[in-house]
C-alpha cells in the first residue's frame, strides 16, 4: 500500500473509481542527465545496464557510485538531502543493516511470507474460488475490468503494499474473484497431521508438568546450569494476575451491605406503617420515592460485591513473543479515530492522538491507523497530511530517548524536570529542535484552519485543481488516501512507520448513516479488507496515548494462552486533562471508573465506554467465544436403579438411523449456511474471507488494486442494506450510546472483558468543564439509556436464551438504562423539604426511640458503606463527594429531560434537541469554567433551589412567630432543606459564575442572613410602643 498512491475516491452503486494524485507538492527530483557528483565533483557514470546511475529513488540526489558505496560503507548509509537510507543497488557489496534484504534486485521479491503463513492463508485463496460463481460479476476472468479511471497528466495507478503475483498492471484484466461467493471450509480438522502434532505435543508437555509436579521427572543436569532456562520459565509464565481486595477491606464492606439492607427494610416497613394523616400526600409521595431509592441502590450496589483488581507482566510478554533472533509474534492492531467537525474538534487536537498512536512502543509493522472524518472535511484532510510529514521527524525522537507522553502538544507543556533519566548527550539540543519543529507544525495546522473559515464560493480545490471529493457534505463518495504505508513510510532516519489510512464513508441523501456507530462498522470493514489486524483498538479523537505500552497492557490479556481466547475486549478507564483542582462538576468520574468498573472485572467484566478499549476482531464480527472442553458426564452401567446408560445407548441407536436418512440434506444445510455469510456481512467476497480468518491477515495474491476497489465498495452507503451489521454485530444502532449495546450484546453470546488499570494511565482525553456543557453531556448519555431501555435490546428482558450473561451482570446493566428515571422521585424528593417549611406539615409523624434509632442506624450504614468503599478502592473523599452532588445535579436537570425527550422520541416520534448559547469566555487558565451558557437544562435545579431558600426562610421566620416551642419540628425540616442546597451548591457556583470574583459562599450567606435579619426586625420592631390589651383566649373577641 503505497503512500503515493493518491486519494481513491468512489462509489460502488455508480460504478466510479477516480484516482486523485497530486493533492501535495511532490519532492523535486534533479534532472541527472550529464550532472555530476555533488560531492567529489566527477562523472555520475552510468550503470552495469548502460542506465544513468541513481543512488536514491527518493529524490535524485546526484551522486557518482564511488560515493555511493563510501557513504554505505563508511558513512551514514543515508542520502545528504532527503536522509532516506541507501537501498543496495545491483552489483554493491552488503554492508551492515543490508541482512533483511535478499539477494534478488525487483521489487516482487521484497516482502517475504513465511511458509507457515501461506499455509495458514491457504483457506482464504481456496474460499475467495468457491463452487459457486455466480454472484455481483460475470464468471469469465477475460471480462472482469476494473471501472473507467480519470486519466491525466497528474493520475497514476492505484498501487498497494502487497506484491501482486503476476504481471498486472493497471487497467489490465483482473481475476474474477472479487465476484465469487464465499464458502467456509473448517480451518483444521481433527485427524490431520498438523492438528495430531500439536495434540499429541500438547499432551506430551503436560504429562511431563504432571511428572515434574510429583517429583518423577525432573530438569536435566545440563539444564540446571542452563542460563536460559530461567527466561524460559519466566516466559511460560501467565502475562497477568488477578490481584483481589485485601479481606481486611473487602470482608467488613460486604458485612455492612447486608447489615444497611436489613435495616433499609426494616426502615421502609416501620415508614409503610407509620402514615402521616394530616399531609398524607406528602407521605405516599416520600414512600414511593423511598422505595425506588432502595431499588435502585440495590442495582448500583452489588454489582461492586466482587472487586478485584489485576496485574500485567510485560517483560513475560516480550520473552514469550518477541525472541531474539525470531520473528516477531506479537499480534497486529488496527486503530480507529474517529473524527466529524473540525470546527468542534480541533485538527491539532486530533493530529496530537494520531502522532501519540503512531510514535507507540509497538512493532511499526504491526499498527496501522485509520482515521474516520466523518464529515468529509478538507480542513481534516490537509492536516492529517501535515501530521504525516511532522510523524517523520516525531516518531524516531520518541523511540530514541523513550519519551512520555507521546503527544508532543502534551510533552512539551510538562512541567517536569524532562531532563531526569536522560543520559544521551544530545537529548537537550535535539529537544529544542524538535521544539522547534512542532512550533512551526502548529502555525501550518492553525494556518489550515484560518483558511477554512472561508469557504470558496465554488467548494474547495484540491492542489492539483481537482475539485474536493466532500464539498457536499451529505452526498459525496467514499475516499481512502494511505499517507503513510511500506512503500514511501520512512521517517527521517530511514526507518519504516506504521501505516496511517485517511476514510471518509460514503454519504448519500436517503440513507440512514446511523452516526458514529456506523462510521466505527465502515472503519472495521475497510482494516478487514486492507490489514485485517485480528484486535482493533478505539479512540476518540481527543483521547491521546499517553502511555506508549498500553498496547502491550492489552495484549498481556488478549494474547495470554489461559484466558485470552475468551475475552471480547479490554477496557482502559478514562483519565482526562485540563480540569479543574477540585473538579467541581465530578468530570473525572473516578466512582465510577474505579469502583463500579472493578466490581464488574470481578463478574463478566466491565461494561464498553465508547473509547480507551482494544477489542477482538472476531467478537465483534458476532462469533461466539470458544467452549471449555468439559469432563464427559458419567453413565451408569445399566443395572436397577440407574438405566441411564441403557437410555443414552437407544438414543444414539436413533441418532444412527437419522443419520443415513439425513445425509442427503447435508449438502443443501451446507451450501445454505455458506449463503448466509453474504447475507450476514455483506457482498464482499474478499471482506467476508477476512471474517473467517481468527488470526488475521490478508490473502497474498489479492492484488493492491482489487484491495483498494474493494475498501471503496465496503464503505458504500448501502453496502450495510439486508444485512445484520448494527443488529447483531459491530457497533450496534438504535441508541447514541451505541457503547453500552456494543458491549452488551458480546456479554450475552458469553465473552467476558477485562479492565486494565496500568499505573500510568493508558490515554488521557479531554472534558468540558463548564457546567452547561457538561449537562449536555450527561444528557446525551442518559438519552442514550432511555432509548436502550424503550428498545428490544434491554437488558430488562434481553439475552435470557443464552444464559451466558450472569446476573449480576444484568443488574449492572440493567442499571445503566433506567438510572435516568431516578431523577423523576428525585425531583420530588428535593422538593419536598420546602414544601414541607411552606405548609408546615411534614412526611412522617412525632417518632418514638426505636424509630429515632433506626434512623440514626440508616443513616450511620449509609456513610460508613462510602467510607469502606473509599478504603479499599483508593477513591478521596472529596471526589466521593463531589460524584454525590453532581448525581443530585444532574439528576434533577439532564436525567428529567433525557426521560422527557425519550418518551415524546418513543411515543409521539419528536425529537427534541437542546441548544446551548454560548457567551465570551476569559482568556486564562480554567476560564471556560467561569462561562455561563444558557440552556433549558438550568430551570429545573434554580427552580429546586430558589424553592428551598424560600422555604428556609419562611419556615425560620414562622418558628420565630410561634415561639420556641416550634424550633424542635423546623429542625428535622431544615436537615432535609440544607441537605439539597448542599447538593447543589457546585450548581449555584456555576450559575452565579465569578460576580466579579467576590467568594459565592459570601454572595449566598449575605442574602440568607439578610432575609432572616430581615424577618427578625419586623417581628421585633423595637421602635414601635407595645401596648397591652385584653386577653383575646379568656374571653374572645368582643370582650
Amino acid at each position: 500500500m503505497e503512500a503515493s498512491a493518491g486519494l481513491v475516491a468512489g462509489s460502488h452503486n455508480r460504478n466510479e473509481l477516480v484516482v486523485i494524485h497530486g493533492h501535495e507538492e511532490p519532492k523535486p527530483l534533479k534532472n541527472l542527465d550529464g550532472q555530476v557528483c555533488d560531492i567529489c565533483g566527477d562523472d555520475i557514470g552510468l550503470t552495469v545496464d548502460g542506465d544513468l546511475f541513481v543512488a536514491c529513488n527518493e529524490c535524485g540526489f546526484p551522486v557518482c557510485r564511488p560515493c555511493y558505496e563510501y557513504e554505505r560503507r563508511e558513512g551514514t548509509q543515508h542520502c545528504p538531502q532527503c536522509k532516506t537510507r541507501y537501498k543496495r543497488l545491483k552489483g554493491s557489496p552488503r554492508v551492515e543493516g543490508d541482512e533483511d534484504e535478499e539477494d534478488v534486485d525487483d521489487i516482487e521479491d521484497e516482502f517475504k511470507i513465511e511458509d507457515e503463513q501461506n499455509k495458514h492463508m491457504h483457506l482464504a485463496e481456496a474460499m475467495l474460488h468457491g463452487k459457486m460463481s455466480y454472484g455481483r460479476g460475470p464468471e469469465d476472468d477475460e471480462n472482469a475490468q476494473f471501472p473507467a479511471v480519470i486519466t491525466g497528466g497528474r493520475s497514476r495507478p492505484v498501487s498497494g503494499e502487497f506484491p501482486i503475483g503476476g504481471a498486472h498492471a493497471y487497467g489490465e484484466q483482473t481475476s474474477s474473484s472479487l465476484h465469487k461467493r464465499v464458502h467456509p471450509y473448517p480451518m483444521s480438522e481433527p485427524g490431520n497431521a498438523r492438528w495430531d502434532e500439536k495434540k499429541e505435543g500438547g499432551w506430551k508437555e503436560r504429562t511431563d508438568d504432571w511428572k515434574m509436579q510429583q517429583g518423577n521427572l525432573g530438569p536435566e543436569p545440563d539444564d540446571l546450569n542452563d542460563p536460559d532456562m530461567a527466561l524460559i520459565d519466566e516466559a511460560r509464565q501467565p502475562l497477568s494476575r488477578k490481584v483481589p481486595i485485601a479481606s481486611s477491606k473487602i470482608n467488613p464492606y460486604r458485612m455492612l451491605i447486608v447489615a444497611r439492607l436489613v435495616i433499609l427494610a426494616f426502615f421502609l416497613r416501620y415508614r409503610i406503617l407509620n402514615p402521616v394523616h394530616d399531609a398524607i400526600g406528602l407521605w405516599l409521595t416520600s414512600i414511593i420515592c423511598e422505595i425506588w431509592f432502595a431499588f435502585s441502590w440495590i442495582l448500583d450496589q452489588f454489582p461492586k460485591w466482587f472487586p478485584i483488581e489485576r496485574e500485567t507482566y510485560l517483560d513475560r510478554l516480550s520473552l514469550r513473543y518477541e525472541r531474539e533472533g525470531e520473528p516477531n509474534m506479537l499480534a497486529p492492531v488496527d486503530l480507529f479515530v474517529s473524527t466529524v467537525d473540525p470546527t468542534k474538534e480541533p485538527p491539532l487536537v486530533t493530529a496530537n492522538t494520531v502522532l501519540s498512536i503512531l510514535a507507540m512502543d509497538y512493532p511499526v509493522d504491526k499498527i496501522s491507523c485509520y482515521v474516520s472524518d466523518d464529515g468529509a472535511a478538507m480542513l481534516t484532510f490537509e492536516a492529517l497530511s501535515e501530521t504525516a510529514e511532522f510523524a517523520r521527524k516525531w516518531v524516531p525522537f520518541c523511540k530514541k530517548f523513550s519519551i512520555e507522553p507521546r503527544a508532543p502538544e502534551w510533552y512539551f507543556t510538562l512541567k517536569i524536570d524532562y531532563l531526569k533519566d536522560k543520559v544521551q548527550p544530545t537529548f537537550v539540543k535535539e529537544r529544542r529542535a524538535m521544539k522547534r519543529e512542532y512550533e512551526e507544525f502548529k502555525v501550518r495546522i492553525n494556518a489550515l484552519v484560518a483558511k477554512s473559515q472561508k469557504v470558496p464560493q465554488g467548494g474547495w480545490i484540491m492542489q492539483d485543481g481537482t475539485p474536493w471529493p466532500g464539498n457536499n457534505t451529505k452526498d459525496h463518495p467514499g475516499m481512502i488516501q494511505v499517507f503513510l504505508g511500506h512503500s514511501g513510510g520512512v521517517d527521517a532516519e530511514g526507518n519504516e512507520l506504521p501505516r496511517l489510512v485517511y476514510v471518509s464513508r460514503e454519504k448519500r441523501p436517503g440513507f440512514q448513516h446511523h452516526k458514529k456507530a456506523g462510521a466505527e462498522n465502515a472503519l472495521i470493514r475497510v482494516s478487514g479488507v486492507l490489514t485485517n489486524a485480528p484486535f482493533m483498538l478505539n479512540l476518540d479523537c481527543d483521547h491521546y496515548v499517553n502511555n506508549s505500552k498500553a498496547v502491550r497492557e492489552a495484549m498481556c490479556f488478549l494474547m495470554d494462552p489461559q484466558i485470552g481466547k475468551r475475552v471480547c475486549y479490554v477496557q482502559f478507564p478514562q483519565r482526562f486533562d485540563g480540569i479543574d483542582r477540585h473538579d467541581r462538576y465530578a468530570n473525572r468520574n473516578t466512582v465510577f471508573f474505579d469502583i463500579n468498573m472493578k466490581g464488574l472485572d470481578g463478574i463478566q467484566g466491565p461494561v464498553y465506554v465508547g473509547t480507551g478499549c482494544v477489542f477482538r476482531r472476531q467478537a465483534l464480527y458476532g462469533y461466539e467465544p470458544p467452549k471449555d472442553v468439559k469432563r464427559p458426564k458419567m453413565v451408569s452401567c445399566g443395572c436397577c436403579p440407574c438405566f441411564g446408560r441403557r437410555k443414552k445407548d437407544r438414543k444414539q441407536s436413533n441418532h444412527a438411523e437419522d443419520g443415513a436418512s439425513n445425509g442427503v440434506d447435508d449438502d443443501r444445510e451446507l451450501l445454505m449456511s455458506q449463503m448466509n455469510f453474504e447475507k450476514k456481512f455483506g457482498q464482499s467476497a474478499i471482506f467476508v474471507t477476512s471474517t473467517l480468518m481468527e488470526e488475521g491477515g490478508v490473502p497474498p495474491s489479492s492484488s493492491p488494486a482489487a484491495l483498494l476497489k474493494e475498501a471503496i465498495h465496503v464503505i458504500s452507503c448501502g453496502y450495510e442494506d439486508k444485512t445484520e451489521w448494527g443488529s447483531e454485530f459491530g457497533w450496534i444502532y438504535g441508541s447514541i450510546t451505541e457503547d453500552i449495546l456494543t458491549g452488551f450484546k458480546m456479554h450475552c453470546r458469553g465473552w467476558r472483558s477485562i479492565y486494565c488499570v496500568p499505573k500510568i494511565p493508558a490515554f488521557k482525553g479531554s472534558a468540558p468543564i463548564n457546567l452547561s456543557d457538561r449537562l449536555n453531556q450527561v444528557l446525551r448519555w442518559a438519552l442514550g439509556s432511555v432509548e436502550i431501555f424503550f428498545s428490544r435490546h434491554c437488558p430488562a428482558w434481553y439475552g435470557f436464551k443464552g444464559g451466558n450473561l450472569k446476573w449480576l451482570e444484568r443488574f449492572a446493566y440493567v442499571n445503566t438504562t433506567i438510572y435516568p428515571f431516578t431523577s423523576v422521585p428525585l425531583l420530588a424528593y428535593c422538593t419536598l423539604p420546602a414544601i414541607c417549611l411552606l405548609t408546615d406539615k411534614f412526611i412522617m409523624p412525632a417518632i418514638s426511640t426505636f424509630a429515632s434509632l433506626l434512623f440514626i442506624a440508616l443513616f450511620l450504614s449509609i456513610f460508613a458503606t462510602g467510607i469502606l468503599e473509599l478504603r479499599w478502592s483508593g477513591v478521596s473523599i472529596e471526589e466521593w463527594w463531589r460524584n454525590e452532588q453532581f448525581w443530585v445535579i444532574g439528576g434533577i436537570s439532564a436525567h428529567l429531560f433525557a426521560v422527557i425527550q425519550g418518551l415524546l422520541k418513543v411515543l409521539a416520534g419528536i425529537d427534541t434537541n437542546f441548544t446551548v448559547t454560548s457567551k465570551a469566555s476569559d482568556d486564562e487558565e480554567f476560564g471556560e469554567l467561569y462561562t455561563f451558557k444558557w440552556t433549558t437544562l438550568l430551570i429545573p435545579p434554580t427552580t429546586v433551589l430558589v424553592i428551598n431558600l424560600v422555604g428556609v426562610v419562611a419556615g425560620v421566620s414562622d418558628a420565630i412567630n410561634n415561639g420556641y416551642q416550634s424550633w424542635g419540628p423546623l429542625f428535622g425540616k431544615l436537615f432535609f432543606s440544607f441537605w439539597v442546597i448542599l447538593h447543589l451548591y457546585p450548581f449555584l457556583k456555576g450559575l452565579m459564575g465569578r460576580q466579579n470574583r467576590t467568594p459565592t459562599i459570601v454572595v449566598i450567606w449575605s442574602v440568607l442572613l439578610a432575609s432572616i435579619f430581615s424577618l427578625l426586625w419586623v417581628r421585633i420592631d423595637p421602635f414601635v410602643m407595645k401596648t397591652k390589651g385584653p386577653a383575646t383566649e379568656q374571653c374572645g373577641i368582643n370582650c
